[in-house]
């Protein structure tokens, strides 16, 4: 993922101003270590910070139209730039850049043409004509962007919080699927899907259809001129990417470059029984598989960098992302520059196991549209920016705007769990894939139900973070938590310890908000706690619940919650497969 940053109308043409420009321009550069590049025209400023992935030699920005009346600054990748360039008979282009076609597409379609983009993306793009602007990002969020707005009437735009929270009056989260307008000083959605306005879909369950959909959906996220591989943490979503890169990467331009043999990647403790699933799962596709190991303690002192690079304080986020950290410098390290992870499954398919609970597909529908609408604050924000920290860019096929037309168009009645018919969390998508032919997997791992947890070797990773924020967050500071954090108190002191944490490097109000908080049992939104009464009484974003749904949902005899031991449960932030991660965090 590339870094861009822009200060548009900022009633400043000074020497000065370019180089405050360059200097917060400089903070992004972990992000595109491979080139930088800074445009001006009058008191508006577009600079860019590359990660070269397509066109690596003549695809440097910020890019322009024939005249270079258009410039664009981009951070992303175009999947469909060929055929857009099909259409674009009459135009000349500058580089073989996947976004070269972006300015070229406004000056045909003016600022309607956006939803014809099929990628990731966040952009600026500044007419010199009349000194209007444009920014857009694309569908989910997978990407992330930031604006503000500053004093002297200028807005400010930036792939991540550090490039404009120092500068700016007011900054927020840049929403997914939106524009913004110079014009119309406001933002306009242009996603606008069938499932976005969460009426209840009929379309019949077919598997082919949803195979198909999927395996598209990775086919073009195999569009690289760099060296890449893939997350493999050996859970469902990870072993599918893997087994589909690995059965269609022979015969693409890639392998032709890099060869055909897939590279796959994983990260864990020591002797954590996840890493052998891993490993089976790439002896079983023939992948050259990487295993790297992390100590509770090599993750502790990582946490200041997660904090400062990740830009949040939401706990399960940070547990998530700090192997994913460590891992992505690792993978750097061996020259790779792009990998294919597995996030957004289980909020398509309702994998988390609070699903087990849904009262009918109707609020199982709506739960899952609600989840993927709040991707870009959690999952997306993780699998970017813990990447990009290092260089390093994720593709996520599972949040592909077409495959998830497809997963969301599916009558959800073949999204509901029920354990009497055979059908645990994510059957269709198990069905889809479960060809006795050819087969993409083993059975055994196919239908692998969703872990609780990692046994023993997990809890070292929690528990060490627990007592190390023991160490520094006393019972006395907790008594004053309300006062000190009045928004999105800290009730533990691990969210105490990192909320301290986060405050240090962006102490505006305006960064502590664009932190999501609320009721929640294992990252469900607030409107599922309502499913069950016991968790209405027993709120709990660690997961306390949804064991306790875990242990009822596969056995008649499970205990109640509270006769769970209190070590386990605080154990459990979230049931969620993070790719490449061999821990459950």
């Amino acid at each position: 993922m590339c870094g861009i940053l822009a200060v548009l109308g900022c009633s400043d043409d000074s020497q000065a101003k370019r180089v405050r420009v360059l200097e917060l321009s400089r903070r992004l550069k972990h992000r595109g270590p491979d080139w930088s590049g800074l445009y001006q025209h009058r008191d508006s400023y577009l600079a860019h910070q590359r990660l070269a992935i397509v066109d690596p030699a003549s695809g440097d920005q910020p890019l322009f139209n024939e005249d270079k009346s258009v410039a664009v600054t981009v951070n992303g990748e175009i999947y469909n730039h060929e055929e857009l360039r099909k259409k674009l008979v009459n135009h000349k282009f500058r580089t073989g850049s996947d976004c070269d076609v972006i300015a070229h597409l406004y000056e045909e379609y003016g600022e309607d043409f956006v939803d014809m983009l099929d990628g990731i993306f966040s952009f600026v793009l500044l007419d010199t004509s009349d000194n209007s602007f444009i920014v857009a990002r694309d569908a989910i969020g997978v990407t992330s962007l930031y604006i503000g707005w500053g004093l002297d009437g200028s807005v400010w735009i930036s792939s991540e919080m550090k490039g404009l929270n120092d500068d700016c009056e007011h900054f927020e989260t840049f929403p997914p699927g939106h524009l913004y307008t110079s014009k119309s000083r406001g933002f306009r959605r242009w996603y606008n899907p069938p499932w976005f306005s969460e009426s209840i879909p009929s379309v019949p369950y077919d598997p082919l259809v949803l195979r198909r959909a999927f395996e598209n959906a990775v086919i073009k996220r195999l569009m690289t001129d760099v060296p890449f591989g893939v997350l493999l943490s050996g859970g469902l979503d990870s072993s599918l990417v893997a087994s589909i890169t690995a059965r269609y990467l022979a015969g693409t331009k890639a392998a032709k470059q890099w060869g055909s043999q897939l590279h796959s990647f994983c990260v864990g403790l020591e002797g954590s029984p996840d890493l052998k699933a891993a490993k089976e799962v790439a002896d079983y596709l023939g992948t050259v598989h990487h295993e790297f190991h992390f100590t509770v303690q090599d993750g502790i002192d990582a946490i200041e960098d997660v904090i400062y690079h990740i830009e949040t304080y939401d706990v399960t986020t940070i547990r998530a992302s700090t192997p994913m950290f460590l891992m992505s410098r690792k993978i750097k390290s061996l020259g790779v520059k792009m990998v294919i992870s597995g996030e957004g499954s289980d909020e398509i398919f309702g994998g988390y196991l609070y699903f087990h609970k849904a009262p009918n597909k109707e609020e199982l529908h709506r739960e899952t549209c609600h989840k993927i609408k709040a991707l870009h604050q959690y999952d997306c924000l993780r699998a970017n920016k813990a990447t990009s920290a290092w260089g390093l860019e994720a593709r996520v096929p599972f949040l592909d705007i077409e495959f998830i037309n497809v997963a969301m168009s599916i009558d959800p009645e073949s999204k509901m769990i029920k354990k009497d018919q055979g059908r645990i969390e994510k059957w269709i998508l198990r069905k889809a894939f479960d060809d006795e032919e050819r087969p993409y997997l083993p059975k055994h791992i196919l239908y692998r139900q969703k872990e609780q947890f990692s046994d023993g070797v997990g809890y070292s990773w929690i528990d060490g973070l627990k007592a190390h924020a023991a160490k520094n967050v006393t019972d006395k500071m907790m008594l004053n938590a309300s006062y000190i954090f009045p928004h999105n108190t800290p009730t533990t002191k691990e969210a105490y310890y990192y909320r301290m944490i986060f405050e240090r490097f962006f102490p505006q109000n305006s960064a502590r908000l664009t932190v999501p908080g609320g009721a929640s049992v294992a990252c469900s939104t607030a409107k599922a706690v309502e499913w069950d009464v016991v968790w209405k009484n027993n709120l709990d974003p660690s997961g306390r619940a949804a064991l306790g749904v875990h242990l009822s949902a596969y056995d008649a005899e499970a205990p109640l919650i509270s006769n769970v031991p209190s070590k386990v449960i605080d154990s459990i932030p979230r049931m969620v497969e993070v790719p490449g991660v061999a821990i459950h965090t």
